[in-house]
């Protein structure tokens, strides 16, 4: 019996739309939607401090209560999660059947390297609160992990948990009851305050890698490929996972809604821990939900998943084109409006932001055009590979060009 020839590592082209999963897309759109909301508060007076009160009426602070329970904290673990399964599915494209670890992991931590280039940027330019770059210094500190044992995904995924929710505590407290919009006068002087928050890349790393270490096992277990096989867990991560954000929110809840005043400082620190802690499983909870909603939809698409998922797609590109609307509305030689809004003026805002995207999206997608920051990264991650040809020659291989046979291993719930 022949067999196979095993591909040969190097650069693949996109994974076909008819490929493609629905879930993993659906999330990203809808993670798009989370993150303009998390990222409205820089228009009303709570600032950056979540448990800072943004006054106004009754709807305001209904508003900034829903959205501290279920966003806030609750938004970044959904993006580590998907960053941690997208790590898989392109290791598996790029190794194929034959198999080349090294090189899937010479891969990661080189488009981590572009990663941070691209966070270093986008703080320098428009957002000091970048998640982009975190998640490339994970992708540079922990690129083996897509090899590593459940085990000792789990047991990683605890102590980092642990260990970023002091550090959320600890930074939260350090700025104070209400920390300052990273602005200036100028756009030079917001673009140098901004600087600032670039060593923080590293400590932001830590704490957002529980989710990216739980999204690696998920995609060995392929969950999100066959959300239908999972039906029993999903339901149970979505049915606990929401209670318990909300539940580990609340002290900070009610804070924000200017219920609750602790005088200790520990007590602050503590209610900030456990807000850290638990914002993971509120990020667990949509992403089972959203797996649970794709097994609903299936092929019957409408013009309204089709958007989100194509917005999904290219969720690189709009989640760095949400910056500038924040930019323009947040700085004082601009629109200058950093605190000037009601909390539910300016979650309206971040909606409205967000729907512009998936518009554009659907632009995009009707036109075959992929999200130019996917493009770049893509450009700058894939090298050119030399192989050799049949006759001895070498061929080159490069982007737009399908790999010699694409990952085929049923994988199912292998922790090896």
């Amino acid at each position: 019996m022949t067999r196979a020839r095993p591909s040969v590592p190097g650069p693949v082209a996109p994974t076909p739309d008819s490929e493609r999963l629905l879930a993993p897309d659906l999330a990203r759109g809808v993670m798009l939607l989370l993150i303009a909301l998390a990222h409205s508060r820089m228009l009303h007076a709570g600032g950056n401090a979540y448990n800072a009160p943004a006054g106004g009426g009754p709807l305001d602070v209904a508003v900034q209560a829903l959205l501290t329970s279920l966003v806030d904290g609750r938004a970044a673990p959904l993006f580590g999660f998907l960053f941690g399964y997208g790590l898989v599915q392109m290791t598996r494209r790029y190794s194929g059947p034959g198999g080349d670890p090294a090189g899937a992991r010479r891969l990661i931590r080189r488009r981590g390297f572009w990663l941070i280039v691209f966070g270093v940027v986008h703080v320098v330019l428009l957002y000091s609160g970048d998640v982009i770059g975190s998640y490339g210094v994970i992708s540079l500190l922990f690129a083996g992990a897509v090899a590593w044992s459940g085990r000792r995904l789990w047991a990683a995924a605890a102590v980092v948990l642990v260990v970023g929710a002091a550090l959320a505590a600890v930074i939260q407290l350090g700025g104070g009851s209400e920390p300052p919009l990273p602005v200036g006068a100028t756009l030079i002087e917001s673009a140098l305050v901004r600087m600032t928050a670039l060593p923080v890349l590293p400590v932001a790393a830590i704490a957002a890698a529980a989710p990216v270490f739980i999204g690696i096992w998920a995609a060995r277990m392929r969950l999100l490929e066959q959300p239908g096989r999972f039906r029993p867990l999903l339901r149970g991560v979505a049915l606990i996972g929401f209670p318990v954000a909300v539940l580990g929110a609340l002290p900070v809840t009610l804070q924000a809604v200017d219920v609750w005043h602790p005088q200790s400082s520990t007590v602050v620190a503590a209610g900030f821990a456990l807000f850290s802690a638990t914002g993971i499983a509120g990020g667990l909870a949509y992403a089972a939900t959203i797996a649970l909603v794709a097994v609903r939809v299936g092929n019957r698409r409408g013009r309204v998943t089709t958007a989100l998922v194509a917005c999904g797609r290219r969720s690189m590109t709009f989640y760095i084109a949400q910056s500038p609307v924040w930019l323009v509305l947040t700085e004082p030689s601009l629109v200058g409006l950093h605190g000037e809004l009601g909390a539910a003026t300016a979650a309206g805002i971040g909606v409205a932001a967000w729907v512009a995207t998936v518009l554009v999206a659907g632009l995009l997608h009707r036109s075959g055009r992929r999200g130019p920051a996917e493009a770049l990264i893509r450009r700058l991650t894939y090298r050119h590979r030399t192989t050799s040809g049949p006759s001895g020659t070498s061929s080159r291989r490069n982007e737009t060009e399908p790999p010699t046979e694409r990952w085929a291993a049923p994988d199912h719930g292998r922790t090896r």
